[in-house]
């Protein structure tokens, strides 16, 4: 099936080079190098390629954490009110936008500083701050 899948847009890009049918379809060279390799491998999640979060041994779960406690986390994903990060334990955390200094633009796959600002193990919440 996905061999399929490969060789047609292969042939296609055979017949119409990539920045030609980009300019046709209105988009970007790497935007459409995305959607061909979701074609060819659908729902692969690119953030498995990114860095694992640099783990403590004493921070395992959302108990563990304490307000204050310094870690590094990896972005996992970033939207308009900020950036989900990964700590190391089941839930990731949010730094908001508020705790993001000016200038600074974590993106999905950045290993950042944080500080725990606050835990909410009953509604799966963790609040983090930026650490410089």
């Amino acid at each position: 099936m996905f061999e399929e899948r490969e060789s047609a847009l292969t042939e296609l890009q055979s017949d119409l080079p990539l920045e030609a049918l980009a300019a046709e379809l209105d988009t970007g060279v790497p935007t459409l190098e995305d959607i061909f390799e979701q074609l060819i491998r659908p729902g692969r999640d690119p953030r498995e390629d990114l860095p694992k979060p640099v783990l403590r041994s004493d921070v395992l779960k959302m108990e563990d954490l304490v307000i204050g406690i310094r870690l590094q986390g990896t972005v996992r994903n970033v939207v308009d009110f900020g950036a989900f990060i990964d700590i190391g334990v089941k839930q990731d955390g949010l730094l908001h936008r508020s705790q993001i200094p000016r200038g600074e633009k974590p993106g999905v796959g950045d290993v950042v500083d944080v500080i725990i600002r606050k835990v909410e193990p009953e509604r799966g919440r963790i609040s983090l701050g930026w650490t410089a």
